[in-house]
């Protein structure tokens, strides 16, 4: 099948190509040069010459469906972009991770006008993609504060520090003094759901939406700009729950699907000279989410669980996030003796504050109440940077552009308990201890830590001979908890011709462990997947997420997390004449000691004596927890890949002006070796650290391919745009060893569909539809989904909502 999308991909670039040199013949039209600063040093560079592959996403295009996230909108947009929309994750329903070319979320570094972003405090825990990972939140951002989206799809950690092993994404903020403009959007989801225990089709009209969005640009004195953006967002949830069947009378007792969300972000962007070749500037962001999310239903029946006084009929907790964003970064940048300088301090800070509603505590019995503060999470990062360059004539075809900088980042991390009602143990202690869904942390669990990083690096690019140019790039980091590492990255571009050119690269790289993976400590119920008999049923434990470094996970064998490693090759060719471009990159991207979160290991004391589960339930005794996890490095992964990229632009005095793109991705990533401790092995059955399902979830959590086809139309007043997107099967696995308990979503391709009008007086109207044609990933098999709660896979790469619905109004000056 991923040949299959090769050859969909490459004939539709030729088709474009063929009718491309057509155009050429009749008129001279050229690509439009698009200057990137990402991947390159060297001022002027263009996306079609640049060493290594970027992608450049304007605003304007993010904006032209019915998303307003901008991680759904850019995900759209990009084929090697993934952000699938997991449910009942706990925060994580608020906080989706992306990811690029299959890789991890935390290992791809995220910029805002080049300075690193911090990430959130969340750590991913639960079932998910991503899972143990801490990335930085995308829709914190508002789309209309930026002008474009840079992604550059080759590592880069000698170029940009930690992280950046898959790529990095570089959000350029707009710059007007000037302007402005308004938008509404509206839209639910008018759909129609199938699910294997209802017995019948639902329709169901939910996840109504509202956004309203809007910039403004203003003068600095005579010759400074100042930008203004904001956005307001409050969607409802949506539900794609089945009947539960355990029930006498049997309803929908669950809630699958997108959380409630309210949302304001805000932005502002300056900068202003201040003496003869230079100027300050700086840029200040602001967002607020506050989300809602449904667990999972406790029955009524449920002694553990439940307080028959409190819910005679079951209840269905909901953990909320309040989660707070701040960013400011101030610097001045000019020229010093012919060296370009950019020197910045920054700061970011997320926090987030867990609560849960509708719940209890069943320890406390019938006294329990019913909403619980649960704690938070807290993460923080400084950073001050200076970068210098100059091109130098050292004889060569061209001029030397030499690039060194410097950069100190502080980060800090804490964890805050909730109030003791949320995590106790009452009177009751038969029953689960803690609010239900989400005990609350505990005083044992705070943490307050931070970490120091230092980091130089020298990046040198230039014409070596005609035709040939070179980059060459070295960074040395060093970090206060686990020491220091250095990366390198060589890249070369031969134009055999001005329309066509080869180029290549090969970098190792590195990611740090984050603090949030070094310090986060909790102890939730949790619920395992058990399989027996062919069903699957999801048992509570009472799980502990240890620190690798603490005492229980040393008991189980556990060493301090050390750096991810890896090494980056990719060769690619780029090929554009009049108003054709295409460019066909291949990669192979190698990561070693991947920092994973490990299998929950379960033990009981009540087991036989001698047994695995009677060892560790000793072992694990005196911590009160029946089961452990803990963070740990070892998993080693290859990926292999292809994107290709073809547009093609006509202009046509009667029919109007069409931008035509067929792009693909073709990703293939193999997990060849699993961590293991020595105390675990010697068990007499030994457990495994990162069994068959974390495997496959790495391996096929995301699509194999992913194929975009979109054509956007504009004449006078009117406008259209047109997205076909084909997805490949994605792998939910399951807990049973032989595979009988996994399912699939299936192959689909998602249409999107959108027509503008331009009013006068700067109005204008649009209307629209995300996932036209209603399509569903493939329903879970009933017997995999005994309790209705979850009809489709999380895991599904278009989501499971359905069709959306919207219109959109626009005022522009």
């Amino acid at each position: 099948m991923r040949f299959q999308v090769v050859l969909l991909a490459a004939a539709s670039a030729t088709a474009l190509a063929s009718a491309a040199h057509a155009q050429a013949q009749n008129q001279d039209q050229t690509a439009v040069e698009e200057i990137v600063v990402t991947g390159t040093r060297v001022a002027g560079r263009s996306r079609l010459d640049t060493l290594a592959p970027v992608d450049v996403v304007t605003t304007k295009a993010l904006q032209q469906r019915g998303t307003t996230e901008l991680a759904s909108a850019l995900a759209a947009t990009v084929p090697s972009i993934d952000f699938p929309r997991p449910a009942v994750t706990d925060g994580t329903d608020a906080i989706r991770p992306a990811t690029l070319r299959g890789q991890g979320p935390d290992q791809t570094l995220v910029l805002v006008n080049g300075t690193r972003q911090h990430t959130s405090a969340l750590v991913n825990l639960n079932g998910s993609v991503g899972r143990g990972s801490s990335a930085v939140d995308l829709n914190a951002i508002p789309s209309t504060a930026l002008d474009r989206i840079e992604v550059l799809r080759d590592g880069a950690s000698a170029q940009y520090g930690s992280d950046a092993i898959a790529g990095v994404v570089n959000l350029r903020l707009r710059e007007a003094d000037h302007g402005g403009g308004l938008t509404v959007t509206y839209g639910a989801n008018v759909t129609t759901v199938d699910t294997p225990w209802a017995g019948r089709k639902r329709d169901r009209t939910d996840g109504r939406s509202t956004t309203v969005a809007g910039w403004q640009g203003l003068k600095l004195g005579q010759d400074g700009f100042l930008t203004l953006s904001a956005e307001y967002r409050n969607s409802d949830f949506t539900n794609r729950s089945d009947i539960d069947p355990r029930e006498a009378k049997p309803r929908v007792t669950g809630r699958f699907g997108d959380p409630n969300v309210e949302n304001f972000g805000f932005f502002a962007n300056a900068a202003k000279p201040i003496a003869a070749g230079w100027e300050a500037y700086g840029w200040y962001g602001y967002n607020h989410r506050d989300s809602d999310s449904a667990a999972t239903f406790r029955q009524a029946s449920s002694a553990t669980q439940n307080v028959p006084a409190i819910y005679p009929n079951g209840f269905l907790p909901l953990i909320t996030t309040d989660s707070e964003d701040v960013t400011a970064v101030g610097g001045l940048r000019g020229e010093l003796s012919g060296f370009k300088i950019d020197a910045n301090v920054g700061y970011g800070r997320n926090d987030l504050d867990y609560g849960v509603e509708n719940t209890l505590n069943a320890s406390l019995g019938a006294a329990s109440p019913t909403h619980f503060n649960a704690g938070g999470l807290t993460y923080d990062q400084w950073v001050a940077q200076i970068d210098a360059s100059r091109a130098f004539d050292v004889g060569l075809a061209g001029p030397l552009n030499v690039a060194f900088g410097a950069q100190w980042r502080r980060e800090g991390y804490q964890i805050n308990a909730g109030e003791p009602n949320s995590y106790i143990r009452g009177p009751f202690t038969t029953a689960a201890l803690g609010a239900q869904s989400f005990p609350g942390f505990q005083p044992g669990n705070e943490v307050d830590t931070h970490r120091n990083a230092k980091s130089i690096y020298l990046d040198l690019e230039g014409e070596l001979i005609s035709k040939l140019t070179a980059s060459l790039a070295v960074r040395y980091e060093d970090y206060s908890d686990f020491g220091d590492k250095t990366t390198g990255k060589a890249a070369l571009r031969y134009d055999f011709t001005p329309s066509f050119a080869l180029r290549g690269a090969a970098s190792t790289g590195f990611r740090a462990p984050s603090l949030q993976q070094e310090y986060f400590t909790s102890t939730a119920t949790v619920f395992i997947a058990q399989t027996s008999g062919g069903v699957t049923t999801n048992v509570p434990f009472e799980t502990g997420t240890f620190p690798a470094t603490s005492a229980v996970a040393a008991t189980l064998g556990a060493t301090p997390l050390k750096p991810e490693t890896s090494n980056n090759y990719s060769l690619g060719a780029v090929f554009h004449k009049g108003p054709f471009e295409l460019t066909i990159d291949a990669y192979q991207i190698d990561v070693k000691n991947r920092i994973v979160l490990s299998e929950n290991i379960t033990g009981s004391t009540t087991a036989a004596p001698g047994s695995t589960s009677r060892i560790i339930g000793d072992l694990l005794a005196p911590y009160a927890v029946s089961a452990a996890r803990f963070f740990i490095n070892g998993v080693t992964t290859k990926t292999k890949g292809v994107d290709i990229v073809a547009r093609y632009r006509i202009s046509d005095p009667q029919a109007g002006d069409f931008d035509l793109t067929a792009s693909a991705n073709v990703n293939d990533l193999d997990v060849t070796r699993v961590p293991a401790t020595s105390t675990l092995s010697a068990l007499p059955v030994p457990p495994a650290l990162f069994g068959r399902q974390n495997v496959l979830r790495f391996e096929d959590g995301t699509p194999g391919h992913k194929v975009v086809l979109q054509g956007d139309w504009r004449k006078d007043a009117w406008g259209a745009t047109l997205t076909t997107t084909f997805y490949g099967d994605v792998l939910s696995p399951g807990s049973a060893a032989d595979g009988s308990a996994d399912s699939r979503t299936g192959q689909a391709g998602i249409v999107d569909a959108e027509v503008r009008y331009r009013l006068p007086f700067g109005l204008g109207v649009a209307v629209g539809a995300d996932n036209l044609f209603d399509k569903y990933p493939r329903a879970v098999p009933a017997n995999l989904n005994t309790n209705g709660l979850a009809p489709f896979s999380s895991f599904s790469p278009f989501g499971f909502n359905g069709r959306f619905l919207y219109t959109r109004l626009s005022y522009s000056w």
